[in-house]
């Protein structure tokens, strides 16, 4: 294989899933992360490939990115070059903290593309969210990509920092292409979760480990009346790989990747309790979740159109995988 992917946040959840199935796929891979929210065990699969070179570098570190572009010159001379960036402070606790996702979701991306230029990468894949849909989240047949934003301000919350952060994002890969110095697109996910999500902050993993220690979890009092939609991350990243390769999609234009199956979260915690076989669920309500859209859909008929892509993983699968991980996990222990 003559083609080289660059990797940021490539131990994270979508990341490493990412590395798995490209090296499938005979990609040579060369990828770093600074561990702020992952571990090198998510790469365990694959960590002794022979197609992957993994650095501990952080994308803000310019001596670092000094180094990774001098490896990465090396190592792609005569071969096609793709770049994707996942690195990103991406906690729901963090939303609420500007300066802590601004620079590394904004400057860490802007650095990361310019160096993609410089290398002269062919491809580039900007990974949004679909956080910049803030308060007009939701319509009959889900929100589509061009359409109008509403977006809450900081004077009712601080949650908007991080997807005016990501929407910019969107302004340097669109520019970047308007300017023929690179092809991309950038992607807008649903919510995302994995069998093996290590750093368990979202719902569903925090879900299974507090049901795993007693019957009883406490959500926000917002979750009562609060609609998702959830994607694994196999079919998250199996969309963003679907992207890469289709050469006519890299036009600097944004791509929904989510599936149609949406559920309250009260009862996904329902769900989730029946499969671990709890009859007694206990539900404690407890604080507000500010500028929290109360459903959020995502049409996806333009990635579906310009790709094969099609979400493989149902939710219910999906949660049984994630309680088979669990259990195999405590098994090792």
């Amino acid at each position: 294989m003559n083609k080289v992917v660059v990797i940021s946040g490539a131990t994270g959840m979508s990341g490493c899933e990412t590395v798995k199935q490209l090296l499938k796929k005979d990609y040579i891979i060369i990828a770093f992360d600074n561990f702020f929210a992952s571990s090198i065990d998510s790469l365990n699969e694959s960590k002794d490939h022979k197609n992957l070179f993994f650095f501990e570098y952080d994308i803000n570190n310019d001596a670092h990115m000094n180094s990774l572009e001098k490896f990465v010159l090396e190592k792609s001379t005569g071969k096609d070059l793709y770049f994707i960036n996942y690195a990103a402070v991406v906690h729901t606790k963090y939303f609420y903290s500007p300066e802590s996702t601004f620079q590394t979701n904004v400057l860490g991306m802007k650095k990361f593309l310019d160096l993609a230029i410089r290398l002269k990468a062919s491809r580039f894949i900007n990974c949004s969210t679909s956080e910049v849909y803030s308060m007009n989240s939701y319509k009959e047949g889900g929100v589509k990509e061009d359409d109008v934003l509403a977006l809450v301000t900081a004077e009712s919350s601080q949650r908007t920092s991080y997807a005016t952060g990501k929407l910019m994002t969107e302004f340097f890969m669109k520019e970047a292409i308007d300017k023929n110095l690179i092809k991309g697109c950038s992607i807008r996910f649903a919510n995302v979760y994995s069998n093996d999500e290590l750093f368990a902050e979202h719902i569903i993993p925090y879900t299974i480990d507090s049901l795993m220690k007693s019957n009883t979890i406490t959500l926000f009092e917002n979750a009562k009346n609060t609609f998702r939609t959830f994607l694994h991350n196999y079919d998250s990243c199996s969309g963003v790989i679907s992207l890469l390769e289709a050469k006519e999609c890299l036009d600097g234009t944004i791509y929904n990747i989510g599936t149609e199956e949406e559920i309250a979260i009260v009862d996904l915690v329902k769900l989730i309790a029946s499969k671990m076989n709890i009859s007694n669920l206990e539900i404690k309500y407890q604080g507000v979740r500010s500028a929290d859209p109360v459903r959020r859909l995502l049409n996806t008929d333009k990635i579906r159109a310009k790709t094969a892509w099609t979400p493989k993983v149902s939710l219910e699968k999906g949660i049984e995988m994630c309680l088979e991980f669990k259990k195999k996990l405590f098994q090792s222990i």
